[in-house]
């Protein structure tokens, strides 16, 4: 009988260390990006190779930079790239849309315009500790029409840190840090789009299978425009549950916080594959970088299966800003 009751405690702890050593998140680099890799699943590729574009399309909306495919605990793919109606849309990303540097307006978002971009230069480093992966790297703003030639305008460091969540969750941490050394700065316009973090969802969501909730109550229909510190983005998935989703918070200390939102309106593309949101600390002010100063943006998602709730989302937030 003792060695019985033994052998079930030990049986409950090696248990319990799978869970445990299952939980890890770890790195894994491919031939086109890194992987932050729960167990033995990959839940998110931040993407270091230029991802090619469809037949046909021009060359110019092929890039790199970005985090593609997120996937939630289950394994369903909740971003999307270069889908036809954008095809500068790349799953998790964040370009400024209108930028005046020395009297010229330069958009890094629309590839197509060919005025400017965004892509991954090089990594600065990468740690795995406490169960926990973060993934450091250099992002360059090019100008591609500068008078002299095409040069880098904005510096971007970007941190993506992924660890376990509660009830099967896990977050992302997402901190944007800019600098630029042109004299005399640059000023991010305001506008309805640009910087903060995008958002491009899955395929499969639509008007008639998804949901989008702020801190404020408001849904999608009334949602854009808002300022707000929490969004969840929800809809139809493959999961036993029905559903999976990811909650977006914008950190305090955010330019503009609480800050604002651009959410496609339900009618888009007659409500199918139409889902987009994207935190815009510029929508309303414009933001002025001066030469050689740093400035952060910081967020956090967390990924989840099945449905969460407004309670859960502000004790999340809660415990992101504290």
């Amino acid at each position: 009988m003792i060695f019985k009751r033994i052998f079930c405690v030990l049986a409950v702890y090696q248990c319990l260390l799978v869970v445990v050593f299952a939980q890890k998140v770890t790195l894994k680099e491919t031939s086109s990006g890194i992987d932050f890799v729960i167990g033995n699943q990959s839940v998110l590729t931040y993407q270091t190779a230029v991802a090619d574009v469809p037949e046909g399309v021009k060359k110019d909306f092929a890039k790199s930079g970005f985090i593609h495919p997120l996937k939630s605990p289950s394994g369903q793919t909740l971003t999307r790239i270069q889908p036809k109606d954008h095809y500068h849309h790349y799953g998790i990303w964040g370009p400024w849309t209108r930028a005046t540097i020395s009297g010229r307006e330069v958009d890094f978002w629309n590839l197509g315009d060919q005025k400017g971009r965004v892509d991954f230069s090089h990594v600065l480093s990468k740690k795995e500790a406490g169960g926990a992966a973060e993934l450091n790297v250099r992002q360059n703003h090019i100008d591609l029409k500068a008078p002299e030639s095409e040069r880098i305008a904005i510096a971007e460091d970007l941190r993506i840190k992924v660890k376990p969540a509660d009830k099967g969750r896990y977050m992302v941490d997402y901190t944007t840090t800019i600098e630029t050394d042109i004299p005399g700065g640059i000023l991010l316009d305001d506008y309805r789009y640009g910087g903060g973090i995008g958002f491009r969802a899955t395929e499969r969501w639509g008007t008639d299978n998804s949901t989008i909730l702020t801190a404020d109550g408001d849904t999608r229909k009334t949602a854009d425009g808002t300022n707000t510190k929490w969004i969840i983005v929800q809809g139809q998935t493959d999961d036993p549950s029905g559903k999976s989703g990811i909650l977006f918070l914008s950190h305090n200390t955010n330019k503009s916080h609480p800050e604002p939102l651009r959410v496609w309106p339900e009618n888009n593309y007659n409500g199918i594959g139409n889902v987009f949101i994207e935190f815009t600390p510029i929508r309303h002010d414009s933001w002025e970088l001066l030469p050689n100063q740093r400035y952060t943006l910081k967020y956090r998602m967390i990924v989840f299966d099945g449905e969460m709730t407004a309670e859960e989302a502000n004790a999340y937030w809660s415990a992101f800003v504290k």
